[in-house]
């Protein structure tokens, strides 16, 4: 019965607890599906331009206005806007790549930079007016960004450390007694050069789409419980302040999935560029 109450994209319609004793429309995993606005073929390959995607060429574009803004005109006194661009940047570089690498990783601070602060943005479009949804919680998306560094980081350690070395230290832990190396090379292997990446995009994914999954739930309750009596009243404005809370926590692990996504970047590269 609760079907017919529901629209689409599964917001609820006119279903309440008491008035008409719907089934409660819980949110599932067709929230986070968006019908293409456009679609066209490349090699006979379909693609789709839908929601996600134009969220993250928005968070894109603002990035660029931004930044561009802030030090177009770079002075030695900083104005408001360039402060709050440069301590971006230095937090990037002092609080992830020279913490991490040492010198080394100031080479990559525009990587890590731009990582952190694409991600930070693509994941905090979850919680904007009008946009309320993070392009980071499609499991895609996340993906494209660990392949990003997957395909850095392993060419970086082969050419600095040359492939043989390289693979040498991804698979073989020194001090260990030799025999233990024909259990720990394909473990080792299996870790660094599969698991790895999949943690990578994974970890960020799941607290996207676990946050967005929770905040929608509790505001489909606030709305479902609501009835013209105390207990409705009371289980609605419970339930909304719970989204309430959701959201300012989410607000935190927004800005934290962002710094640990770039952190575990940069200790990848620096496993590429150091031996043991």
């Amino acid at each position: 019965m609760a079907a017919e109450h529901l629209i689409a994209d599964g917001v609820p319609q006119g279903c309440h607890l008491f008035p008409s004793g719907c089934g409660f429309p819980a949110p599932g995993a067709g929230i986070f599906d968006f019908t293409p606005l456009w679609k066209f073929q490349v090699f006979g390959i379909d693609f789709g331009i839908g929601k996600p995607i134009i969220l993250l060429l928005i968070a894109c574009a603002a990035l660029v206005i931004f930044f561009v803004a802030a030090f177009r005109n770079a002075k030695v006194v900083p104005g408001r806007l360039q402060s709050v661009g440069e301590y971006g940047y230095l937090f990037v570089r002092d609080g992830i790549a020279r913490d991490t690498m040492g010198k080394a990783g100031d080479a990559f601070v525009p990587l890590l930079f731009a990582l952190f602060f694409l991600v930070w943005v693509v994941n905090f479009l979850g919680i904007v007016p009008f946009a309320q949804f993070a392009p980071t919680s499609r499991f895609a998306i996340p993906v494209a960004f660990a392949a990003i560094v997957y395909l850095l980081w392993v060419p970086v350690g082969m050419i600095k450390q040359g492939p043989g070395k390289f693979m040498k230290m991804m698979t073989m832990p020194p001090d260990v007694p030799k025999l233990m190396y024909v259990l720990l090379i394909p473990i080792e292997f299996v870790s660094n050069f599969l698991v790895r990446p999949f943690t990578h995009s994974v970890r960020l994914f799941a607290n996207m789409f676990a946050g967005h999954l929770l905040i929608v739930s509790f505001s489909v309750a606030a709305w479902y419980l609501w009835s013209p009596n105390i207990i409705g009243i009371a289980g609605s404005i419970a339930s909304l302040l719970v989204a309430i809370v959701l959201v300012l926590f989410e607000i935190l692990i927004q800005a934290l999935q962002a710094y640990v996504f770039a952190l575990l970047t940069a200790v990848y590269i620096n496993d590429a560029l150091h031996a043991h």
